[in-house]
């Protein structure tokens, strides 16, 4: 089987102005480049944090993002994508900055197999956030 790594994620947001200076703000992603897909009619902005990024779409005449789309126990309910997930040392600490920043914080489990935590971006995307159990 050929080896592949992880490349990026991808959003559709109403605003990719909006959606870079949250991104930037709240998880400390930086613009790594801003480009126009003509096929999607999307302008478009990869945005970066060490490895990790974050492709983000404002395509023109996008529906926003459903009600069910919004809440961790509906969104499961229905097939298809549903998030993307980063690892934190601590999610205490990481949830503390998140409502110091006034991130809109959807979802906390804090279960035997590990914790973790839900935000929602500037357009009700969901973003995962877990800390693994030791050991």
């Amino acid at each position: 089987m050929a080896d592949f790594t992880f490349h990026h994620g991808g959003v559709s947001v109403p605003s990719l102005d909006a959606a870079i200076e949250w991104y930037g703000r709240v998880l400390g992603f930086e613009v790594e480049k801003r480009f126009y897909i003509e096929a999607a009619r999307s302008h478009t902005a990869m945005v970066r944090k060490g490895a990790l990024r974050f492709e983000i779409f404002e395509v023109e005449g996008a529906a926003p993002l459903p009600e069910d789309r919004r809440i961790v126990p509906r969104d499961l309910k229905t097939h298809g994508n549903k998030h993307v997930a980063f690892r934190v040392e601590d999610l205490d600490a990481f949830l503390a900055e998140m409502e110091e920043k006034q991130a809109d914080i959807a979802f906390v489990v804090r279960e035997q197999f590990g914790k973790g935590c839900f935000i929602r971006d500037c357009a009700g995307n969901l973003i995962e956030f877990v800390e693994e159990p030791a050991g």
